[in-house]
């Protein structure tokens, strides 16, 4: 199937067809099911939005045609990963501005407490106050945290954040964050400014998004040398994002060593080709059944405690 379809993608995957070839792919590694990392729900109204960005080719898309493929309602949704086998994932949602956080925060505690299997998920955003409601985050339950250096325009390493990234450190609660410059670069993305943040908070649990893409060798320079990060595979390996940044042959082998620190991430719903892709790129790798088993369950099961 082509991963540039020109409109979303045909239903097929609503009567079940996809979900079986999901569930047959972990099923042949003797799976219970899969753990993403990388899905994303949100306010409707903000989600609305996000597709209006994708529809309308906003410069964060790199210029790229980005039909939303899954944009079924949240329940539909959150139905469709359970018949995937997706047995925990993610409701990564962040703020573009001041003020938002809190708010998209509480959102988050409600959307946490009808959805079980998703990991509560929190956010935050260099601001007055950003220690506070991080706290309050983390003693409602929040086991994640997803951080957008591109959308949010700021510095990771921004002094307004430090004691937010000691306190999930100390609290041992992973942060999801995109920091790498693709699929366009922001003021503020590359290895550089995480750099800066992890040689303060060498335990800080950071989970690169889209592994670093495009910067993906000085991304696993920085989990080679800090054995508390890790990447998601969220888009890499697939038709769609090797045509915009290839990821190089010669790393292949870093994989297989950091194979313990890579997690299954797929950016459902805002994905421009169907789930399964996700799945048989990282198979066409070839590292090895271990490695697949390890990326696509343990890793992100033994993260959190499942």
């Amino acid at each position: 199937m082509n991963d540039h379809p020109t409109t979303t993608a045909a239903p097929d995957h609503r009567a079940g067809a996809e979900a079986s070839e999901v569930r047959r792919f972990w099923g042949r590694l003797g799976l219970p099911g899969l753990v993403d990392v990388h899905t994303h729900f949100m306010p409707e109204r903000v989600l609305s939005k996000v597709w209006e960005y994708f529809d309308g080719l906003g410069p964060l898309t790199g210029g790229l045609a980005w039909p939303i493929t899954y944009r079924e309602a949240e329940a539909e949704r959150a139905a469709l990963l359970r018949e995937f086998g997706v047995r925990a994932f993610t409701s990564m949602l962040y703020p573009h501005k001041p003020g938002m956080a809190r708010w998209l925060n509480g959102w988050a505690v409600d959307f946490a407490r009808r959805t079980p299997d998703c990991l509560h998920t929190a956010t935050l955003y260099p601001e007055p106050g950003v220690e506070t409601y991080v706290r309050e985050a983390v003693e409602a339950g929040a086991r994640v945290l997803k951080a957008h250096v591109q959308v949010g325009a700021y510095d990771p390493a921004d002094e307004l954040l430090d004691p937010a990234w000691g306190l999930l450190a100390d609290a041992g609660v992973p942060v999801v964050i995109h920091c790498g410059s693709g699929p366009a670069p922001g003021k503020h993305t590359g290895p550089e400014p995480i750099a800066r943040v992890l040689a303060r908070h060498p335990r800080l649990r950071l989970i690169v998004a889209h592994m670093g893409m495009p910067e993906y060798e000085e991304f696993l320079d920085l989990a080679e040398r800090y054995p508390e990060v890790r990447l998601d595979t969220t888009m890499t390996f697939t038709d769609f994002a090797e045509r915009l940044a290839p990821f190089p042959t010669r790393a292949l082998p870093r994989l297989t060593a950091l194979g313990d620190r890579i997690l299954l991430g797929s950016d459902f719903p805002n994905l421009p080709y169907p789930y399964l892709r996700q799945l048989e790129a990282l198979e066409r790798l070839d590292l090895g059944q271990e490695w697949l088993r390890a990326v696509c369950h343990d890793n992100g099961a033994r993260l959190f405690g499942l």
